[in-house]
């Protein structure tokens, strides 16, 4: 007899003869009685129950596995703990964030190309003879005694810090403005119109090519001035008779908008100077020539950074001088005892404390001279004045005279 799982031919001969026998005598021995039927219970699983810790499906696997089978299921738990994780990074972000905010507050970006130098320089005509004798007596009785010599009369007001900028900024500026007065009005080589490198290396990058155009073509054209950027005489002319120049003036600073400083300069220059071709020791060979100049430097926080600065504005009256002599190129000082040479536009004091009005002929007058004490103005914080857009250049044609 055939029994399941048997070829379908049956059997092999001599396989499967008394299998009945055998299989009989093998269960015999067995006996199933009711008590063990009834303690033989199967029990199954449910398919939750077969989800749980105590039989899973498949192999756990590490939340922060990257290899192998993507798991077949995911309990609630481990969903629970990606929360978390997430939410704890984007926490740590953010913290990380309003730190770094803190920290590193936002600096505005450095100012446009600075814009070009307008300048103006005026000379003044004596209106009487003008006085000789040696330096260190002229200047005992004419109006610059009581100045100081040199840098010295270069004097910073005192500083506190704007809205944008901070107190150490503002000194940087200040500091800077100073650098610019000393190279450009003390310095002798610029003086003797046989250097201008020091003067040069202060300026924003923007401005060298007007400023060297300056130096090699100058020009009155309100652009290209070589006495609006710096002092320096004629050499063929004058020679300066004494390295103790006499200063007096005031520095004011302002923040004109959140990216920019701007310094205001006003100071009298009183020089010594002979003529070129007399004799060095010439006991009255020497003569007073006083420069007033009114600068308005700009300061972006890149120039702070670099230390220059762009110089926006110049407005220089210079005397005793002839009007017949062009001042763009360098000053030519009339000798001592040259009478006056002009009459009629109102006298223009340079010693004259407050702000000097425009001179707005192409010459001036040089007002007699007389005792003055040094300047001593408060730094003004106000907004610095501008030039307005329809003002010329190069002066008007009446000059006038600044208030007392």
């Amino acid at each position: 007899m055939a029994v399941p799982g048997d070829p379908p031919d049956g059997a092999p001969e001599g396989i499967g003869e008394g299998d009945d026998e055998f299989r009989s005598d093998e269960l015999r021995s067995v006996v199933f009685d009711e008590e063990f039927v009834r303690a033989a219970r199967l029990q199954e699983f449910s398919a939750q129950e077969r989800m749980g810790e105590h039989a899973r499906a498949v192999r756990s696997r590490s939340m922060w596995s990257t290899g192998g089978s993507t798991p077949r299921t995911s309990t609630p738990g481990r969903a629970a703990r990606q929360g978390m994780v997430l939410v704890l990074i984007i926490a740590t972000a953010f913290a990380c964030a309003v730190y770094m905010g803190l920290r590193n507050p936002y600096v505005p970006p450095p100012g446009g190309p600075a814009e070009p130098l307008s300048s103006t320089v005026v000379p003044l005509a004596p209106a009487e003879a003008v006085p000789g004798g040696r330096p260190a007596d002229l200047y005992a009785n004419g109006p610059a005694a009581a100045y100081r010599v040199g840098a010295a009369g270069i004097t910073l007001p005192a500083v506190r810090r704007t809205h944008h900028f901070t107190d150490a900024q503002v000194v940087t500026a200040l500091s800077i403005a100073k650098d610019y007065l000393v190279q450009s009005s003390l310095d002798p080589d610029v003086l003797a119109g046989a250097a201008s490198r020091p003067v040069r290396v202060l300026l924003d990058p923007d401005q060298l090519d007007q400023f060297d155009r300056s130096m090699t073509a100058p020009s009155g054209d309100g652009r290209h001035a070589a006495t609006g950027w710096l002092v320096r005489f004629d050499p063929a002319t004058a020679v300066v008779a004494d390295s103790r120049v006499r200063v007096s003036g005031t520095l004011a600073f302002a923040e004109v908008n959140p990216e920019a400083l701007e310094v205001l300069t006003d100071h009298t220059f009183v020089y010594a100077v002979r003529p070129a071709t007399g004799a060095p020791a010439a006991v009255d060979g020497a003569s007073l020539f006083t420069v007033r100049r009114e600068l308005r430097l700009r300061f972006d926080r890149e120039d702070l950074g670099a230390r220059r600065a762009e110089l926006v504005s110049a407005y220089v009256v210079a005397g005793p001088q002839a009007c017949s002599s062009d001042p763009a190129d360098a000053f030519r000082p009339l000798p001592a005892g040259t009478g006056p040479t002009t009459v009629g536009p109102a006298a223009s004091d340079p010693y004259a404390t407050g702000r000097p009005r425009r001179t707005a002929g192409l010459c001036g007058v040089l007002a007699p001279p007389t005792t003055q004490p040094p300047r001593t103005e408060p730094a003004r914080t106000e907004p610095a004045r501008t030039r307005p857009a329809t003002e010329p250049a190069v002066p008007r044609t009446t000059p006038v005279s600044p208030a007392p």
